[in-house]
């Protein structure tokens, strides 16, 4: 693989998919020295374009100095020069590296606390900008989780540049069988979850604001989520390591959440505000080329065979009515036995890990 012109057929892509043309104003985030090639890659691209990037660090480094010594006001304030970047943007591209979390030097609280300020800045970049989000393999993350990180580079590129007209006119068909759906139920073990998408339309994810991508995706009833998700093992969500976390749901409300790692911070997370306690989300991975499970939500959302819920902010588009400052994917793996994605009490939707779209009664 010829990493160089790899990064280059990347950033055209950004560029195509945000459509960063003559006179656009591209803000480029980006969290240091492991994304350095793509961002040069796309600050070139820009220019190229007629556009004008300017490129803002978010080094993880400089999060964690804030977490030990800033005040809790200077912590709960959105970051005020993106959020200004994103003001005078047209375009908002983020490359943020997987670099592990450092461990034990922030309060949950503290660190819950920083997430709502940037869940501000989230939601501002979603109404006012085009935006795509990339999310950059590292050697230390592979080497955290156990993976080739080889391996890890290969599936990332398969899954931010592959065919996506042809993907995007596949999965609209899904989307459209998804559409006749009224009632969810995710059945694993330690989970039975049930959730009401009635009257609510599907949205298709197929290369635009996240990647790598591949998703279907909609917002649930507000009301309706009942029962419980267990998600075993460790993922990790704004520098936190959460392990066996279990969430309790009652008429749409989390009533109920334990984790043997990190539960302190998800409490704290879900208490940020009103919305922060509801399924804002539910979305099924549908990208065959992202294998590999990394503990990071923004890619292990988008594999083939797995759901999510996303605790918080709803999909307007979708027609979803929940407001959080928070948006808080969380991925079960169905690729086991005995795991399922049920629609309607009968259609397996996705069936131990399979897919099953081509069973959907007319």
């Amino acid at each position: 693989m010829n990493v160089s012109s790899t990064w280059a057929a990347l950033a055209a892509h950004i560029a195509t998919a945000t459509h960063a043309g003559p006179g656009s104003n591209v803000a480029i985030v980006t969290s240091g020295e492991t994304t350095h090639d793509a961002v040069g890659a796309l600050v070139g691209e820009v220019y190229r374009r007629g556009g004008t990037p300017q490129v803002i660090l978010a080094d993880p480094e400089h999060e964690a100095t804030a977490l030990a010594l800033a005040d809790q006001e200077v912590l709960a304030t959105p970051g005020v020069l993106e959020s200004y970047a994103i003001r005078w943007a047209d375009i908002y591209v983020a490359f943020r590296g997987m670099v592990p979390p450092t461990r034990g030097l922030a309060d949950p609280k503290r660190r819950a606390l920083l997430r709502a300020a940037q869940g501000a800045v989230s939601s501002l970049r979603w109404k006012q900008t085009r935006w795509c989000l990339v999310r950059v393999p590292t050697r230390a993350w592979a080497q955290m989780i156990g993976q080739d990180f080889d391996g890890l580079v290969q599936e990332f590129f398969a899954g931010c540049l592959g065919n996506w007209p042809a993907q995007r006119a596949e999965w609209e068909e899904w989307a459209k069988r998804l559409g006749q759906v009224q009632r969810l139920r995710v059945v694993a073990s330690g989970t039975d979850l049930r959730l009401s998408v009635s009257g609510r339309p599907w949205v298709v994810f197929a290369g635009e604001e996240n990647l790598p991508d591949g998703e279907i995706a909609t917002a649930p009833v507000e009301t309706s989520a009942d029962g419980e998700l267990a998600v075993p093992g460790p993922f990790w969500f704004a520098g936190e390591e959460i392990r066996d976390l279990v969430l309790t749901f009652r008429d749409g409300l989390l009533i109920d959440l334990s984790a043997r790692r990190g539960e302190q911070f998800a409490r704290a997370l879900c208490e940020t505000d009103a919305g922060a306690s509801r399924v804002g989300e539910f979305g099924i991975g549908v990208s065959a080329a992202v294998r590999t499970v990394t503990g990071d939500l923004l890619i292990d959302e988008k594999i083939m065979g797995t759901v999510h819920i996303a605790l918080g902010r709803a999909y307007a588009e979708c027609g979803g009515t929940n407001k959080s400052v928070v948006h808080w994917d969380i991925v079960k793996d169905l690729r086991s036995p005995g795991s399922y994605l049920l629609a309607d009490d009968s259609w397996p939707v996705v069936d131990e890990g399979r897919l099953a779209f081509a069973g959907r009664p007319s």
